[in-house]
């Protein structure tokens, strides 16, 4: 008995290409092609079956959309598994989502890492957003407590409202990171790690009916404002967990403030310095803990233990910038150094003198690796009185910083440097032959010639004369 193509199955897999199935039928005019078309179909409908979990059928849809969905539920449970896996001891938003809500605060807005408002959620073991009517926690923004390692409390600037944000930074997540790409086959660098966690909150008191769960009756007695609230709410959430380590940390104009007044709220000391990294904008807490920028993505916070330098750069007429050297590991994921520009010069006693000083960090403002490198030609060929002469300039250049301010060493540094690289320029500049014209050489020469020949002439005059005298 000849063998038959087998149409069911062709038809099933490739429904969504009727010219590829005419073709197949067409080109089918022999056993052989006709073993091999029923191979190649039965091949195909066995993966497809397998990636999708059921056979196919004709109200499946087209197969790239099939494929699309199967690739998207792939990467969404390997992200769920990876979340999970970086919150530490495998749990998953599934695991979030099982435990008792306790706490429920409803239409906070939250910036980072989603632009969106959600219902914030407290579990014994977990801090999550949610969507409003939805029990399901927002992938991405499930926070296990034990991993929080940091948490700020700090006012929104540049707001005629007073509004303050909560920024919560789990582990391995907050420290500069390289942006270049790893090299093939590398292990990227924390695969999976959360993303801090800023939402904000009015001065104003919850409104009614906007807290809920276990805990709503107890949380009354606090809710006076929403950072009462969410302050018990974090502090108490954290030692139920056993995080002991973490604290909310909130700004203190008496530890720090910027002397620059704030447009929006002129009787309030600005407890943020405004700056750039790289060309994004955004502001500086110093805090007893750290220095932290914020608030758009990535945010940045460098603890003070990991801080090993700090440097004043670029010092202008109205602005500067800062380098904060980080002691980090060998592993290359971290960046070492970090810069800050375009601070406000009249805030640069203030860094120095009540952060730098106070919590006893290197300056290394005029450390020679800051310095310009003077390049001149004549420095290959010092001689022992040049030596003698550079030991009194540098002798002479620390009496004229002496009794100098930080700012006023910062700022003669840097003048120092344009001059060193004026000097290097005039040290530089050779004129060629544009210099030397051939005429004015020439010229010159011809008046040396000239020169002598009448001194010969002078000199045969004196002998005639001589002659004529002795004749007579």
């Amino acid at each position: 008995m000849a063998t038959k193509l087998d149409v069911e199955t062709l038809q099933s897999v490739f429904q969504t290409r009727p010219d590829l199935l005419a073709g197949i039928q067409k080109a089918a005019d022999t056993p052989a092609r006709v073993g091999l078309f029923n191979d190649i179909a039965s091949f195909v409908y066995e993966r497809i079956a397998t990636s999708s979990g059921h056979a196919p059928t004709q109200d499946d849809g087209p197969a790239a959309k099939r494929r699309r969905v199967d690739i998207a539920q792939v990467q969404s449970s390997q992200q769920t598994q990876s979340n999970g896996n970086a919150a530490g001891g495998g749990v998953s938003v599934g695991a979030a989502a099982s435990e008792q809500v306790l706490l429920e605060i409803k239409d906070i807005s939250v910036t980072v890492p989603q632009r969106k408002k959600y219902d914030v959620c407290f579990t014994k073991n977990f801090l999550y957003a949610k969507l409003s009517g939805s029990s399901a926690p927002v992938q991405g923004i499930v926070y296990p407590w034990k991993e929080i390692e940091h948490i700020f409390y700090l006012p929104i600037p540049e707001k005629s409202a007073v509004q303050h944000n909560y920024v919560i930074l789990p582990r391995n997540s907050y420290l500069p990171t390289r942006t270049a790409k790893p090299a093939a086959g590398a292990v990227p660098a924390n695969p999976g790690a959360l993303e801090p966690l800023v939402f904000s909150v009015p001065a104003a008191a919850p409104k009614p009916g906007s807290i809920g769960g276990a805990s709503a009756k107890t949380a009354e007695a606090v809710s006076d404002s929403y950072s009462t609230l969410f302050h018990w709410a974090l502090a108490t959430s954290l030692k139920s967990a056993g995080n002991h380590s973490c604290s909310i940390v909130a700004s203190d104009p008496k530890l720090f403030h910027s002397v620059a007044r704030q447009a929006y709220r002129p009787t309030e000391k600005a407890v943020h310095v405004k700056a750039f990294r790289g060309s994004k904008d955004g502001y500086l807490f110093f805090l007893p803990t750290g220095i932290l920028w914020g608030f758009k993505k990535p945010i940045v916070f460098l603890p003070l233990d990991r801080i090993a330098a700090l440097s004043f750069t670029s010092v202008l007429a109205r602005t500067f910038n800062i380098v904060i050297e980080l002691d980090v590991d060998e592993s290359g994921s971290v960046e070492k150094e970090i810069e800050f520009g375009m601070l406000d010069k009249e805030d640069f006693e203030g860094i120095n003198a009540n952060y730098v000083q106070r919590h006893g960090l290197a300056d290394k403002s005029m450390a020679e690796k800051r310095k310009a490198k003077r390049e001149l030609a004549e420095n290959n060929k010092t001689t022992g009185e040049e030596d003698t002469n550079g030991a009194e300039e540098g002798e002479a250049e620390n009496d004229q910083t002496a009794g100098m301010t930080a700012l006023e060493k910062a700022q003669w540094e840097a003048e120092q440097r344009l001059q060193d690289e004026e000097d290097e320029e005039e040290e530089d500049y050779d004129p060629g032959s544009e210099g030397e014209s051939e005429g004015s050489g020439t010229s010159s020469e011809e008046e040396d010639g000239d020169d002598a020949e009448g001194g010969e002439d002078d000199e045969d005059e004196d002998d005639l004369d001589g002659d004529g005298m002795d004749e007579d």
